[in-house]
């Protein structure tokens, strides 16, 4: 059975039986604990956590997921991938056990086809319902085992739903290891399906285990989570994902590049099978807008990127090898997931630019561990120190197995428990960092939930009204609930209904002022979603006291609003003309709406010429100027799309979804607030553009009144300019160049001046050179020269001294410090001397330490006092070195 019959075999089947279809959401979730999707329920949880009410009582999906848990695994079992397609059936207090286990006992063994007699079950230690719902429906007893807390009970990793799950397991058969089942070998009996029973709440505690179980929950629900990749293993009679027809294909353009064909085992076939796993994973990460980089979920892709460029490397394959492989991926799964083909040109781009990018990472990381292999073989050390294997990898993202391997080679070894010391040091120090934020993030979630749960969601009035009548439902402070609130306390607090915009869409939270009936006035600094539908408005108190359950006005900051609406809506046509002067691909990444500026991220490619950034400036402005109407309109999710409509990178939406039409050029999924008319932003001007990571650009833009306030600043500097260059605004730039000219001119005979006296000098201290047993030596003070100037002339006159054997050491004091320098000719230098070794003792004397290498070094030191001590202790140290030179 191919995956894609598998898929439609599974939604079919529970559709059938009353559950809604809902389709993937996107890898990047709306979920402050996650970085990327990696479970079927992750879209559903604010249902589970009763967040939002559930629209469906039960529901069935095929997600995308990723995880990189166990990306080690990857390549040497039969089921471990860094990306899966999850098919899974969803309860919100509907069915329970019972029915659970009976749909999944009847899709496998009718709808799938599996043999009855070589399925095996898990439970939780005691769960002993379970066992006799299996027993029921067809798995005797001594086919199901119980496993502890760790394996067979499950939650989210944070306080919420969890309960004890069973899975269910397939029996490969004895060419895949011992009998004796799940309990025993993983690897012979596969685990296919996770049945998770939702039935308790989880309080704090760290890990799988350590957290105490808590009482029942009003509501129960079921979350199953089946590997299509495992069933398509057992159903295509394979011995691993890449085999199957999910990744068959990308297989085989592994081998066209590697010139060789899969072996049976060993290191090779890893290698073969990383490149094609990850291959997948890099495509759809890209396609859901991920960009590779060096922090949170971009690392993740960077990583799997560099990975299969290491592997690929491995196999001997030196050319391109990413946008093979990924293109690979979109032909054969375009059909099924219509983002790859969508995006095939952005993962092309992308994956070209990262390839070559790690290359020069690789030959930068090779030069520097060239180095640290030479300076250890020079010591005699025996073994390469963990601390520069460290930072090879931590700050070059040069790979650790490289660095063993060119260890091995040079007959070293790498201190890897160092290593290993220092990386576990580190994950450390981020992990306790992110557990700080988010035990304060869970606080306040906990808080939020519960007044969702006693009040509902925000009537939100902002659209139509700037002030309302409302009531204050509560007061936090830290996430805990207060009574009251004094002048000059900062609380956050929750309306009943609110005209204030929550932060969303790029758009920044609206501010303003509620007044209550009590007298108190509090100033609204910022407004948020502490919740789907709910908003949270930080405030502070500037006259009176603030009591839970008052009535009160809240009116928002009219002029703000109406700043960033102008925003809003240049930012929907500036994403328009981006895409329409550079391409599909130049897709909005994220943006900042604010009052009088915008900040607009896309992926692209390469810097913005500055004519294309004028370009981009008239188009956009040609546009507003056209006075196009700015519509809104309402319609489910699916008739958006056939629309036309846009949604952006990293937002989650409704199935009802709201549209924002700019004339006929810009229409886009957006809950922000927008002008009625395009001339009514008043105009846009480019601040300017950079790059804010790998193939992604930064436009930052001036709206409405900040816009011509711009346009003001530039013609007052561009007066004063002209009036210092007594020329013409319109002539300003060339008389300027012709300035410039003149001093680069009268700079460049400045340095012929001063390299002729510095040559003089030169030639002056060769001939007072002294002839010493082994060459000669020049070892004095000179005055008026910088630091450069004193390693130019050292350089100059150690290579005036005769036969190149000579020391030269040179001395000045210079803006409060005293500096040294010291040169050996070349004839030393082939004798293995360092100019360093001469300004070892000299260097201290003067409180500094000696740098540099080979024929130049150099140091400096604030004690200008010492400075002809420091010249009498180098001097003895260089007559050493040409005596030691003549032996």
């Amino acid at each position: 059975m191919q995956s894609q019959q598998i898929r439609s075999t599974f939604i079919d089947f529970f559709t059938d039986r009353g559950h809604e279809h809902v389709r993937s959401s996107p890898l990047v979730p709306d979920d402050p604990t996650l970085l990327l999707a990696n479970a079927g329920m992750n879209q559903f949880k604010p249902y589970y956590l009763g967040e939002t009410p559930p629209p469906f009582p039960r529901a069935v999906s095929v997600q995308k997921c990723a995880r990189t848990s166990d990306i080690e695994n990857v390549g040497r079992t039969a089921r471990h991938g860094t990306f899966f397609e999850m098919l899974g059936n969803f309860s919100f207090g509907d069915y329970f056990k019972s029915e659970t286990i009976a749909y999944a006992y009847e899709l496998v063994t009718k709808g799938y086809g599996l043999d009855p007699e070589r399925l095996w079950a898990t439970v939780y230690l005691d769960d002993d319902e379970s066992i006799r719902m299996w027993e029921r429906v067809g798995i005797p007893a001594e086919r199901v085992q119980r496993l502890g807390k760790e394996d067979n009970f499950w939650s989210m990793g944070v306080p919420g739903p969890c309960g004890p799950n069973s899975e269910l397991y397939y029996d490969r058969g004895p060419a895949f290891g011992p009998e004796g089942g799940p309990a025993v070998n993983d690897e012979r009996y596969m685990e296919i399906w996770n049945l998770v029973f939702m039935q308790f709440g989880r309080g704090e505690g760290e890990g799988k285990t350590d957290y105490p179980i808590l009482g029942e929950l009003p509501m129960k629900g079921i979350d199953t989570g089946m590997g299509l990749e495992r069933l398509a293993v057992i159903l295509q009679d394979v011995e691993n994902v890449c085999q199957t027809d999910l990744l068959a294909p990308t297989l085989h353009t592994v081998q066209e590049l590697a010139g060789r064909g899969y072996p049976g085992s060993g290191a090779e076939k890893v290698s073969f099978q990383v490149v094609t796993e990850h291959a997948r994973a890099m495509a759809f990460l890209i396609a859901d807008g991920v960009m590779p980089s060096n922090e949170g979920r971009g690392y993740i892709l960077r990583r799997l990127m560099r990975r299969a460029v290491r592997h690929g490397r491995l196999l001997g394959v030196e050319g391109p090898l990413l946008p093979a492989v990924t293109g690979s991926v979109i032909a054969n799964l375009g059909t099924a997931w219509p983002e790859l083909v969508e995006h095939a040109h952005l993962i092309e781009q992308v994956t070209h630019a990262e390839e070559e990018s790690f290359g020069r990472t690789l030959r930068q990381g090779a030069k520097l561990l060239d180095a640290a292999v030479r300076r250890a073989k020079e010591q005699d050390a025996g073994t390469l120190s963990g601390e520069t294997a460290f930072e090879l990898h931590d700050t070059f993202g040069f790979p650790v197995e490289l660095t063993l391997e060119a260890a091995h080679d040079a007959g070293l070894d790498v201190d890897e428990d160092r290593f290993a010391a220092l990386l576990t040091a580190q994950q450390q120090r981020a992990k306790s960092g992110g557990k700080a934020k988010t035990a304060a993030a869970l606080r306040r979630q906990e808080a939020y939930r519960d007044l969702v749960a006693r009040h509902g969601r925000t009537d939100f009035l902002g659209y139509e009204r700037l002030s309302a009548e409302s009531t204050v439902l509560a007061l936090l402070d830290e996430g805990e609930p207060v009574a009251a609130a004094g002048a000059g306390r900062q609380v956050e607090l929750v309306l009943a209904a609110t005209p204030f915009y929550a932060e969303g869409g790029g758009q920044v939270g609206d501010t303003g002022v509620l007044r209550t009936a009590g007298g108190a006035v509090l100033e609204i600094t910022d407004t948020r979603r502490g919740l789907p539908g709910f908003h949270v408005h930080t405030a502070r108190v500037t006259e009176g006291e603030i009591r839970a359950g008052e009535a009160a006005e809240a009116v928002v900051d009219a002029r703000r609003r109406a700043a960033v609406a102008r925003s809003h809506s240049a930012t929907h046509v500036l994403h328009a003309v981006v895409r329409e002067l550079l391409g599909n691909h130049a897709a909005q990444h994220g943006s900042l709406v604010d009052d009088g500026r915008l900040r607009f991220d896309f992926v692209h490619f390469s810097a913005l010429s500055a004519g294309q950034l004028g370009e981009l400036e008239a188009r956009v402005n040609e546009r507003l100027l056209a006075d196009p109407e700015v519509r809104v309109w309402y319609a489910d999710r699916a008739e958006a799309e056939q629309a036309g409509a846009l949604a952006l990178f990293g937002e989650k939406y409704e199935e009802t979804v709201r549209i924002v039409d700019i004339g006929d050029f810009s229409r886009e999924l957006c809950g922000g607030t927008h002008v009625t008319h395009g001339s009514q932003v008043g105009g846009l001007r480019i601040a300017g553009e950079s790059s804010v990571g790998s193939n992604l650009r930064r436009i930052e833009a001036w709206t409405g009144h900040e816009a011509l306030l711009s346009a003001d600043r530039e013609r007052t500097l561009l007066r004063e300019l002209s009036g210092l260059l007594g020329a013409r605004p319109e002539d300003a730039a060339e008389a300027l160049r012709k300035r410039l000219d003149l001093l680069a001119n009268a700079q460049a005979d400045v340095e012929r001046m001063r390299s002729a006296e510095l040559a003089a000098l030169a030639g002056t201290l060769a001939e007072k050179a002294e002839a010493m047993p082994g060459g000669m030596l020049v070892a004095t003070r000179v005055d008026g020269v910088d630091a450069q100037e004193l390693r130019r002339l050292a350089s100059t006159v150690a290579q005036r001294l005769a036969s190149g054997v000579g020391v030269v050491v040179l001395g000045t004091p210079h803006e409060g410090k005293a500096l040294l320098a010291s040169a050996v000719g070349s004839r030393l230098r082939e004798q293995g001397i360092e100019a360093r070794e001469v300004l070892a003792e000299a260097a201290a004397a003067i409180g500094g330490g000696a740098g540099g290498k080979g024929a130049l070094a150099s140091a400096g030191g604030r004690h200008v006092e010492k400075l002809g001590d420091a010249l009498s202790l180098a001097r003895a140290s260089a007559a050493g070195v040409l005596s030691r030179s003549a032996r």
